[in-house]
């Protein structure tokens, strides 16, 4: 009888045991938050860049301070952008797991067109008059 009880009391510490063992995924939602948010704020800077340069009126707007031209406010522009997108997708994912695939994929071809948007040679084909 001694033996059944011993067993059953070293059975149930290794099941407690094995429980703790079980790591828990933590969200990644902020994470992929600041991801996505970095990839829009890429993309908004080759938009303000194409935008500057198609209407000479923004691009006159953009200059926040003269000796960096209209540079200063297309590079203040796109980190008021991709702050505000961290926030607002890091306040919507908090908690959340997010597909991180997905949002890396879009990252990246956020970026790539950010990129693009910020060669002579695509800009000015853009905005041909």
């Amino acid at each position: 009888m001694s033996t059944t009880l011993e067993r059953t009391s070293v059975e149930a510490r290794v099941e407690r045991s094995n429980r703790s063992i079980v790591a828990r995924s933590k969200p990644n939602g902020p994470a992929a938050a600041a991801i996505l948010g970095a990839g829009i704020g890429c993309f908004a800077l080759g938009l303000l860049v194409v935008v500057s340069e198609a209407i000479p009126a923004f691009k006159n707007a953009l200059n926040l301070y003269g000796p960096v031209g209209p540079l200063s406010g297309k590079t203040v522009a796109q980190v008021v952008i991709f702050l505000v997108a961290w926030a607002g997708l890091a306040y919507a994912w908090r908690g959340r797991t997010v597909a991180f695939g997905r949002v890396y994929a879009a990252t990246l071809i956020l970026i790539a067109l950010g990129l693009l948007g910020t060669f002579p040679l695509v800009y000015e084909a853009l905005t041909a008059k």
